[in-house]
């Protein structure tokens, strides 16, 4: 099934998927996150496919969420770093972790890997509506 286009709906939630929403790319911003920078490093901490990163990683850098720069190290490869837009991203990757490992571990993962990248739990930002009101989700109890 060929994926939708979404970069001009409505929706800020849609646009946003749009640019990070497929399972790789969010693995690779995580790794990203994690301090893994070369190509090498992202592909043997994933296994996935070459090509497949390839194309992740181009897309990445052609919506200035991630840059390529030299090796830090002098060598001749290069490096994708985090860019502001790639860093604004930290909390959405750190609530998704924290998700995960609140709701999704396996039962044998140890109870307290809910540490976030940046060392400690995050606090779920306000929910907001488009002129700024807090916003709920609905109780499932009341009649629409």
């Amino acid at each position: 099934m060929k994926r939708k286009c979404l970069h001009a709906s409505p929706c800020p939630v849609a646009r946003a998927l749009d640019s990070i929403g497929d399972w790789w790319t969010l693995l690779i911003l995580r790794d990203a996150f994690d301090g893994l920078k070369r190509f090498n490093a992202i592909q043997k901490s994933l296994g996935i496919p070459r090509n497949i990163l390839t194309a992740r990683l181009r897309l990445l850098v052609d919506r200035d969420i991630l840059g390529v720069a030299p090796a830090s190290d002098g060598s001749v490869y290069q490096e994708y770093v985090l860019t502001d837009k790639g860093r604004d991203l930290i909390p959405v990757i750190s609530a998704l972790r924290q998700w995960g490992e609140q709701h999704a571990l396996a039962p044998q993962a140890p109870a307290d890997a809910a540490v976030a990248m940046a060392g400690a739990l995050l606090q779920p930002p306000p929910r907001r509506a488009d002129l700024g009101r807090f916003v709920e989700p609905p109780d499932p109890h009341t009649k629409h």
